[in-house]
């Protein structure tokens, strides 16, 4: 009798694989039993008799239908409201705001809130709401560059040392834990100090301090989902390593960095606040809410709404982007957890 050869065994091992992928295609269990399967004496040539049906079906465990991806879908679309209403405000600033962000107005100098001018006047006679309101616009977009600029750059970074390994990762995480090490406002102060005060720089310096953790974060789940039998069945099936970064591994380290991104929305209005408060920000006269509040702090006591007006945006901007941040994380671990 004659006995099957390699090739003919790996076949047959393939279809039988397929019926379980077939069942559980999308239940991690079964990919894992039939991932066994391949593992558990499939010769490495076998991964071409697997790979016409058997093995794509195993790989194609779509990593982008996660349920960590999904809820963070899910929570996007929850969270888009405040989020569109304050991207909103900032975006049509200059039309919803009654003057211009310098103009100086009719009614004077400290004028009280009222029907001339809602939140008052500032100590030249500027409308106190306008500036406010262009405030909010540089406060909120400028947040949200440097969060984007931050989670990009750190992403790269985590996707890099997570799939390259050795010596590479070694490195970038020693590169991420030394900048981890320094206090960001200190090593943002320094920077600012260097370049010199501007809003630009204020930006470009957070942004210099705001990556490590995302590097961090998507390094941890590149490294973990690597291990998982949708990557396994991925790389059996010849697939790149490249490939396998961008579309296998990547889509699942989606839910923590927006989870990150979005309760750090808040915290860097209030460093953007901070810095500007101290001086280290936009320079006058820009419409920059800490400067106004830090600027009109000798008036608390004779014109209150002069400080505090900026001070309540800065509040409000925090805690409407930190509402939002817990209504994703919210949303992901319920999903999570069903």
């Amino acid at each position: 009798m004659t006995l099957p050869s390699t090739d003919q065994r790996a076949t047959a091992r393939g279809r039988d694989i397929a019926p379980l992928l077939e069942n559980g295609e999308g239940d991690a269990g079964g990919r894992a039993l039939a991932m066994s399967a391949v593992s558990n004496g499939a010769p490495p040539g076998a991964s071409a008799a697997l790979g016409g049906d058997a093995a794509r079906r195993l790989w194609r465990g779509r990593p982008s239908t996660d349920v960590r991806v999904a809820g963070a879908g899910g929570a996007l679309r929850a969270a888009a409201g405040p989020v569109a209403i304050l991207t909103a405000i900032a975006l049509l600033a200059p039309l919803l705001a009654p003057h211009g962000s310098l103009e100086v107005t009719n009614a004077g100098p400290f004028a009280a809130p009222g029907t001339h001018a809602l939140l008052g006047t500032d100590e030249i006679g500027r409308d106190v709401l306008s500036r406010v309101l262009y405030g909010i616009r540089t406060s909120w977009l400028s947040a949200l560059g440097v969060i984007a600029a931050g989670a990009a750059f750190g992403s790269l970074v985590g996707a890099i040392a997570g799939a390259v390994g050795g010596f590479v990762d070694t490195v970038l995480m020693r590169l991420t834990d030394l900048f981890l090490s320094l206090p960001a406002p200190v090593l943002a102060i320094a920077v600012i100090a260097s370049l010199g005060p501007s809003l630009m720089n204020t930006l470009l310096a957070l942004s210099i301090v705001w990556w490590p953790w995302y590097a961090r974060i998507v390094r941890g789940e590149v490294r973990a989902l690597a291990a998982r039998p949708h990557a396994e069945a991925a790389r059996l099936a010849g697939v790149g390593r490249t490939r396998l970064v961008l579309k296998h591994l990547l889509p699942g380290a989606i839910a923590p960095v927006v989870v990150t991104m979005s309760l750090d929305v808040g915290n860097l209005i209030l460093a953007l606040a901070g810095l500007s408060f101290i001086g280290l920000g936009a320079p006058a006269p820009a419409a920059e809410l800490g400067a106004m509040s830090a600027r009109g702090l000798d008036y608390l006591f004779g014109h209150p709404w002069v400080p505090i007006a900026p001070a309540v945006a800065v509040a409000l901007l925090a805690l409407a982007a930190n509402l939002s941040g817990d209504l994703i994380n919210r949303r992901i671990d319920e999903r999570t957890n069903r």
